[in-house]
Parts: structure tokens; sequence; C-alpha cells
């Protein structure tokens, strides 16, 4: 039989997942008010950090690692919540809302908040070379950080904004780098041909050689070690040290047998509710947006922590759509690039201030004659002041009280 407290809130709350969109959660209902028990399970040993740091600040050497936690001790222990850390959720029973941990454990509540985020994507045969990495927690922040210093020619396998990242920060520690990957610019998906142009040029003149436009099938090695990464060319790029940034999966695997409705993240409804008692969050969770008249899901640090504040409203009987703008953005080496809203790969670009050629612009993408998104490249503020002719354009509901 499920608690509720007099105002109708549930008794026990469970958050799966103690990174950045769990946290915010839980951070999220205290303010709200609520007074009831609240368990995190985390997979990691870590207290909760922050991800964006990990391919620019903790790579570089610019932060010690402890830097990128979230919040000190004393303010996660002012949360009154219990940090169940280094154990890995194993199964979810949502009628009863038990989940079970690779340890054995059983961890029962009113309320249950996925917020398993996404695993790194990997490439055939890396598991048994060293000298490979991919980078999505803080010890693989710290691995590839160790290999960096003491090798000499990095290949980056994904052209994204991690792999553009990581290019970036390799490169201003002196190592000799190539991007790889099949799309035809750093980022080409995710901005378009004009900025994604841009940014080829700002990394060619940095040093990293581009091998852009063809397919990577696998790597060599020699000993277990890494030696080159091999493209569909049957070219090899020779390196010592590899990451593979193609992208990430929602790590949903302890969720297969919970019939709960998987479709690349945990299906959820406008109110970012899975079914009964059962939300999602952040990077795992894809939600029907209603501006957009459809589900999305977003891999971005910004959603994490509006979404996780949407879902403690939920949790406490607000009853409104999660219906956001969403926001990212990258740092490469002095270019900062701020991305409001959507940027379709058909969108219609226009330079709406500054100056392409003294990279300092605002360009603003439409798609069927509506705003969908706008991109500040080293001019935050103008780009920010322009994200409510997305909402415009959005036609995106008003939040009902």
């Amino acid at each position: 039989m499920s608690m509720q407290d007099d105002t109708g809130a549930p008794g026990r709350v469970l958050v799966v997942g103690a990174s950045a969109s769990g946290l915010t959660t839980v951070e999220a209902l205290r303010r709200k008010g609520y007074t009831g028990a609240v368990t995190v399970l985390g997979d990691e040993p870590h207290a909760p950090y922050d991800r964006p740091p990990l391919s620019k600040q903790v790579l570089s050497g610019a932060w010690a690692p402890q830097r990128a936690a979230l919040r000190d001790q004393e303010t996660l222990s002012a949360l009154d919540a219990e940090f169940v850390l280094g154990d890995p959720a194993a199964g979810l029973d949502p009628a009863s809302r038990t989940v079970r941990t690779e340890s054995g454990r059983e961890l029962s509540a009113d309320a249950v908040v996925i917020a398993t985020g996404v695993r790194a994507r990997l490439l055939p045969g890396q598991d048994g070379l060293a000298g490979v990495h991919v980078l999505r927690t803080l010890d693989h922040a710290l691995a590839l950080r160790a290999d960096l210093l003491a090798g000499e020619r990095l290949v980056v396998v994904g052209e994204g904004v991690l792999g553009s990242e990581i290019a970036a920060t390799a490169r201003t520690l002196g190592l000799d780098v190539t991007l790889t990957g099949p799309l035809s610019a750093p980022m080409a998906l995710q901005v378009g041909p004009l900025v994604s142009g841009i940014l080829a040029d700002l990394h060619t003149e940095r040093g990293v050689k581009l091998r852009l436009g063809d397919g990577v099938v696998g790597l060599t090695g020699e000993r277990g070690r890494v030696t080159g990464v091999r493209l569909a060319t049957d070219e090899v790029l020779p390196a010592d040290v590899v990451v593979v940034a193609i992208g990430a999966s929602p790590a949903t695997e302890w969720l297969t047998d919970s019939g709960l409705a998987l479709d690349n993240g945990v299906v959820c409804d406008s109110r970012c509710r899975a079914e009964a008692g059962v939300y999602a969050v952040g990077d795992v969770a894809r939600w029907h947006h209603e501006g957009l008249g459809r589900h999305i899901r977003l891999e971005n640090r910004t959603n994490a922590t509006e979404q996780a504040m949407a879902v403690a409203g939920a949790i406490l009987g607000e009853d409104r759509p999660y219906a956001p703008v969403p926001y990212f953005w990258t740092d490469q080496y002095d270019a900062k690039l701020q991305v409001h809203g959507f940027l379709p790969a058909d969108a219609e670009v226009d330079v709406v201030e500054g100056d392409l050629t003294a990279r300092r612009f605002v360009a603003r993408y439409r798609s069927e004659g509506r705003v969908t998104g706008v991109l500040g490249w080293n001019m935050p503020r103008q780009a920010r002041m322009r994200r409510q002719e997305i909402v415009d354009g959005l036609g995106t509901p008003a939040p009902t009280h």
C-alpha cells in the first residue's frame, strides 16, 4: 500500500541516478517543501558531480577532480536524503515501485524517479585494447588525461560536441590530434553547415587534422594496445591514444523486464510520467513535448536541471506540461557557442547580429517560416535576448497554474 502524507505527497521518494538530474530532483522537492523520506541510488562510488567540465577543465588539468563535485558534503547532508552509492540498479517492479540493485538490495518507494542517464557507445573490438577511451564519467576523464599526458598522437572518433571539445582540449595540451567521423565538419549535425564550417576553420588553425567524411570501421592494435583507427576507405590513422565519442544510448537495460515503454529512452507523457508513480528525468527521459507535438529526448545539462524541477513539481501534484526551449553550450579554444531552441538540418540560417569573419555573431535558424533556434558565437547575451522569437515560433503552451 502506498503511503502519502496529509498533503497528498508520496511518503517516500526513490531517485535512481545520482548525477545532475537526480540531485536536482531532490533539491527541488525539498525547496518545494517536501518533508518525506528520500533515497538516491547511484551506480558510481562518487558523490554527485558535473559532467560538462570533464571534457574541458578536468581533462585539461585546469581543475582538480573534486572541483567537479556539484555540492559539498555539508550541503548534501542538509538535504536529509539517504545516498546509496556504488550499487547500480538491476531491475524495477513498477506496480510495487521497488528497485532491485546489483548487490541484491531492494528499495521501495511511493514515487520512483528514473535518472540513469546514458552510456557511451563503443566501437566493435575496443574493449580489449589499452589506450582506447570513452568520456562519460569522472573516472573516464582521469584515465584519459593520464594517457594524454603520456601519449603523442590522439585520434578522436566522432565529430559531435563531445569529440570536438576533446580535440580542442587535447590540442591545448600539445598533442598531435586528428578528428575523424562520417560528417563533413565538426558538429555539422548539431549546428548545420554555416557554423560547422567556421568551427572546421577554427580547429584547423589550431592544428587539429580533420579527417572527416568517412566512417570508422574499427581499431588496429599490437600486443593489446591500440595503434590506429581504420576508416571505411581502409586507411589507418595512427594513434597512441583513441577517444570514441560516437554518441550515447539511454541507460535502460535494467528496465527491460519492467513493462515500461522503452524506445530511445523511457517513454513518458507531457508530465514526464512513465507510469503511475514512476517518472523519468534527464538524458534517459523521452517525453511528449506539447509545443512540438511529439516525443523528444534531450542530452544536455540545462535540461537535466529544468526537467528535474518539473518532475519534482509533478510528484507533488502540480499538473503542467514540461515544454522547454532547449539550451546547450560548448567551449572550444576561445570560442563559446550558446544554442537556444532547435537547429534543424534544413533550416534557413541568417546572421542577425555581429560578424562571421570576426567570429562574434548571432545566427537565427528558421524552418517553414518559423524561428526554431538561435546560436550565439561569443555573443551570449545577444543570443539569449532572441530566445523569445523561438518561444513565439514554437507556440509553446504557457504554464497552467
